[in-house]
């Protein structure tokens, strides 16, 4: 189906605070680099025609395109944003009826650029192609890419770098930092009429109930619990998890300086910009947490009109956070080792072997790989590891053996976007040569297929010469 006359701009219904209407700046030479089949077809869009749409160089009929406006709190400071560089061409409705949005990253400046150029430079779209569908090929919600489009013009940053524009799919792009703006901008009215356009988007069965906005807020709460704990089972760092990061859908947005841990070190950074570390891996759900918090400011008008009630609600369920992030880490934890029946000792037998992992620096991924392949001889240098080993064969027995492995390939993946793979697929790809990010993608889209493959992509990473870092890539 083409995109003329298909696009849906229900949010430009909202107050015109919420949005500037724009155009994106055409380019000189688009050529598409990546196309999406698989998104493609789940969408049913046609890719004959929308070459010229995805360049930012025209927009289909009934297009109302829009940069949206937000704010955030960045590395814990407060300050207004908005699409600097992202336009929003409209809301899609797929085959099965769901609405989602498509916005074209990299399409010129807005009011929001903030004196940016709102452009784009490939290998950095290339990157959020490649890690979004690893995760969505992982189970984890997320935006996905449809297409790279390459603009045959340069960027200027540290150095002249080619450029592209990335089209972006997701349920919304509705934030946190959506509500702090209204909070903080808006009126009362603005805000409300906000939640409700929210609510029948992402949670229409909350519509009508009462306190729907408490229950709004609740919901929120508990999906983002549910996608941190899936982040961290996989051992993923979002790198950069400011509140305008966060979705209100729950989907994971923005791949800049995300990675995959190598070693397990609980604390690793790889943000060239996280100086502090606020955003290391095992920060994540505190603050997660803490970006709930400041959803939950800005929401308080409407959770009731007796101030001290309303801060009630709002920390009555944001005490619920780490229950429900534990709970759904310790169940996809239990079916990485084969366990389907929690009982007394699991939790332990867990952290035991997270412990075990730690003083060893193992490889994350690979060491539930090995377990699941039944192929330990590297994991017996670890110290301890032998010991844990006989507590675990108890523990799923000889009979139950087939089945947990069965569920562990379910839950551990033989593939990952490991980091100097994705570096050495863009450096090529950057030379005009796919050959090699075109099969990672292949690879990481299918991340639980235990067929084999050249060992360079299931191996432990060789040692870098330098501690490996990644950038926002603006």
């Amino acid at each position: 189906m083409s995109l003329d006359g298909n696009l849906d701009a229900s949010y430009t219904a909202l107050p015109e605070a919420f949005y500037t209407k724009m155009s994106p700046k055409p380019v000189s030479k688009p050529q598409m680099v990546k196309w999406n089949e698989e998104l493609a077809e789940r969408l049913g869009i046609e890719r004959e025609g929308v070459l010229e749409f995805l360049a930012g160089n025209s927009f289909p009929e009934g297009a109302q395109p829009i940069a949206q406006a937000y704010a955030g709190h960045q590395f814990g400071n407060f300050t207004m944003l908005g699409d600097g560089r992202a336009i929003l061409l409209g809301e899609w409705q797929n085959r099965s009826g769901q609405k989602v949005d498509i916005q074209l990253k990299g399409a010129g400046r807005t009011p929001y650029s903030r004196g940016g150029d709102g452009r784009a430079a490939l290998g950095p779209m290339l990157r959020e192609y490649i890690i979004s569908e690893a995760m969505h090929g992982l189970g984890i919600p997320t935006t996905r890419s449809l297409a790279v489009v390459s603009t045959g013009e340069p960027v200027y940053r540290e150095t002249t770098l080619p450029g592209a524009v990335l089209t972006r799919i997701a349920s919304s792009h509705i934030r946190v930092g959506t509500f702090e703006y209204a909070g903080r901008f808006c009126s009362e009215t603005d805000l409300m009429d906000l939640a409700d356009y929210s609510i029948n988007r992402h949670y229409p069965e909350l519509a009508g109930q009462p306190d729907k906005y408490v229950r709004f807020f609740h919901a929120v709460v508990e999906r983002q619990a549910k996608l941190l704990a899936k982040w961290v089972s996989v051992g993923f760092i979002h790198g950069v998890m400011n509140t305008d990061n966060m979705t209100i859908s729950g989907e994971t947005i923005d791949y800049g300086p995300c990675a995959f841990l190598d070693a397990y070190k609980p604390m690793t950074v790889f943000s060239s910009i996280d100086i502090q570390g606020r955003y290391a891996y095992a920060n994540q759900p505190p603050i997660a947490a803490w970006n709930l918090a400041r959803f939950a400011e800005a929401m308080l008008p409407l959770f009731n009109e007796v101030p001290a009630e309303a801060v009630k609600q709002a920390e009555d369920i944001l005490r619920e956070f780490p229950q429900v992030y534990r709970k759904s880490w310790l169940d996809i934890m239990y079916s990485k080792i084969g366990i389907t029946d929690a009982k007394e000792g699991d939790e332990k037998l867990v952290e035991d072997l997270l412990g075990l992992m730690e003083q060893a620096a193992a490889d994350y991924t690979n060491t539930f790989r090995a377990l699941t392949m039944d192929d330990t001889a590297a994991l017996e240098q670890m110290e301890g590891f032998e010991s844990w080993k006989e507590r675990w064969d108890d523990r799923i027995g000889v009979k139950g053996t087939d089945a947990a492995r069965d569920l562990m390939r379910q839950y551990n993946p033989n593939i990952i976007p490991r980091n100097h793979l994705v570096e050495e697929a863009l450096d090529a790809a950057g030379n005009g040569d796919y050959t090699l990010f075109n099969h990672l993608c292949d690879l990481v889209s299918n991340p639980f297929h235990y067929e084999p493959v050249d060992s360079k992509y299931t191996e432990d990473p060789p040692e870098p010469e330098e501690p490996f870092q990644t950038f926002c890539g603006t």
